[in-house]
């Protein structure tokens, strides 16, 4: 589980802390981007050649050395020294220590120190977001748009900070009070995936924080030159604050971290972003203890557009949905269903759109279409393609891999499957983008939700009470339900998450902040008599 594909890692013997050479050859470390005079801005998020991937207070690590690379070009950046199981005993120790600390600050001072970790990454927006593009591979403007998700629930988080609590219920005795007393979890185990390296974790680290919890960060390996370069950002604001840096800690790491987190019962809440097979494997882990898990898991996202679509919105919100990130959202769209009396029509102004794609290395302002995120999903995107054609599907547009250096792939468009064919059930993170024809709104609602993943979906319709009937009991059953606009680009202010496979869990806003936090029921007697609740006699 969370096992580093091997050709990802450079593996060395395992040491002391990094105060001492990492005893590599100096042309291996001369050929790292981080030394490359047009990658010098690197070094302004506080990265280098070699980088300590442990943090509670302090940076350190014991564990393998990975070297991360570039999607557009799989030339190495820099390396990173993951955490040892030890790293992370004594992480979580510490992370636990900063928590008696933290829980007695004020819940609006929290929020205080949201608002300037939001503020210092204001101020690192643009550079943070080209390590984005650099490491992840989505293009500048998704890179520096993620980041100001961060910046947006911190935001939202301060004006929060002020705001969360329970009710004032009325009791049925006289001189009692009932009231709810919410209080933080703990402890919030925080394990991201690469495709949202920065976003994801400031939905769960913002709200999580102002609710009076520490939080331990295990991003994907290969982003963790990412987690390092936030991690940096969020130590300054503590430090300057006099707080324990342990409040937001680190661990880098594989395996062997993430089953440690989900295993450990001093996590009390462990939010995982990831795939549908390793969420349930966490899922059991933590249910088997009695622990709380935030599941955002796979999902197989549908577009669904009516004779009356206005085909003016219809053909971008496919385009942005199905293509943006190079298909590797969450909410990437990987079905379009189209009114048979449009479908001809929209494939066709679709192929033109995909034609005027620019695509470029990701960094550059003016590119809108990067590579995928390695190698290994070059080989899953033609293998689903192959796939798709066995099942009698069309590629009506791209379905190869494209001649350059990267991960890139040529967006792609498939006709003519059918409905529950295998793999259009199956959640390819690439851009290939399955198209149907319909004949009536109840077998097309009934398609939308037959697949087993419930995170996102969208029609597009003029009919009013079409519109109710999708967001009613019989319309979609996914999460995120929307009208007229992509399955992708959720704003910060509702509760993100899906049903089924998905994973059932809520990030980022709404009434989300209660998965961080426990709830009691207070009953206080005021009087001096003792009335028993339902009438009772007991005496």
């Amino acid at each position: 589980m969370w096992q580093v594909p091997r050709q990802l890692c450079v593996h060395v013997a395992r040491g002391s802390r990094l105060s001492g050479p990492w005893n590599r050859p100096a042309a291996f470390m001369s050929t790292l981007l981080i030394n490359q005079a047009q990658y010098a801005w690197l070094k302004e998020l506080g990265l280098r050649e070699e980088n300590e991937g442990v943090y509670n207070g302090s940076w350190g690590g014991r564990g393998e050395v990975i070297t991360t690379y570039c999607p557009a070009n799989n030339e190495p950046i820099a390396r990173v020294r993951q955490a040892s199981v030890a790293d992370y005993e004594e992480t979580v120790k510490k992370a636990r220590e900063a928590w008696r600390v933290w829980a007695e600050v004020p819940a609006p001072k929290r929020g205080e120190i949201v608002r300037q970790i939001g503020d210092a990454l204001r101020e690192k927006i643009q550079i943070l977001g080209s390590l984005v593009s650099l490491e992840m591979g989505k293009i500048l403007v998704e890179g520096v748009g993620e980041v100001q998700e961060y910046v947006d629930i911190c935001d939202y988080a301060v004006g929060l900070s002020r705001m969360i609590g329970g009710p004032i219920l009325p009791s049925e005795r006289p001189g009692h009070a009932l009231i709810e007393q919410w209080n933080p979890v703990g402890l919030v185990g925080i394990i991201t995936a690469f495709n949202f390296p920065v976003a994801v974790y400031g939905w769960n680290n913002a709200i999580a924080m102002i609710c009076g919890n520490v939080c331990l960060w295990k991003g994907a390996p290969t982003t963790s030159l990412i987690s390092v370069a936030v991690t940096k950002i969020i130590a300054k604001v503590l430090e300057d604050n006099q707080l324990p840096g342990a409040i937001c800690s680190l661990t880098c790491g594989g395996a062997d971290i993430g089953t440690a987190m989900a295993k450990d019962e001093r996590v009390n809440l462990l939010s995982f972003t990831g795939s549908t097979q390793v969420g349930k494997q966490v899922a059991l882990m933590v249910q088997e203890r009695f622990g709380r898990s935030l599941l955002e898991l796979g999902g197989n996202n549908a577009i669904i557009a009516f004779e009356d679509a206005d085909l003016s919105l219809v053909v971008p919100s496919a385009l942005f949905a199905a293509v943006g990130t190079a298909g590797q959202r969450c909410t990437t769209a990987r079905r379009l269903f189209l009114h048979e009396s449009i479908h001809d029509e929209v494939v066709n102004r679709l192929k033109k759109a995909y034609a005027q794609i620019r695509v470029g290395n990701p960094w550059d302002s003016n590119v809108l279409y990067g590579p995928l995120h390695t190698k290994q999903a070059v080989s899953m995107f033609l293998g689903a393609v192959e796939e798709a054609k066995k099942e009698g599907g069309t590629v009506v547009y791209g379905g190869k891999v494209m001649d350059r250096p990267g991960n890139y792939v040529e967006p792609t468009i498939v006709t003519g499957l059918a409905h529950n064919a295998s793999i259009a059930h199956t959640e390819t993170f690439a851009p290939i983008l399955y198209v149907f024809k319909f004949k009536n709104e109840e077998e097309v609602f009934a398609w939308n939700n037959e697949v087993k993943q419930g995170l996102s979906s969208s029609i597009f319709t003029k009919d009013l009470g079409r519109i109710f009937r999708w967001l009613g009991p019989k319309g979609s059953d996914c999460g995120i339900v929307n009208v007229n606009i992509p399955t992708s680009g959720a704003e910060i202010g509702g509760a993100f998450g899906g049903e089924k496979h998905t994973g059932g869990g809520r990030e980022s806003g709404s009434d989300a902040w209660k998965q961080y936090m426990r709830r009691s029921t207070c009953t206080i007697n005021y009087s001096k008599d003792l009335p028993l609740a339902q009438g009772i006699k007991f005496q």
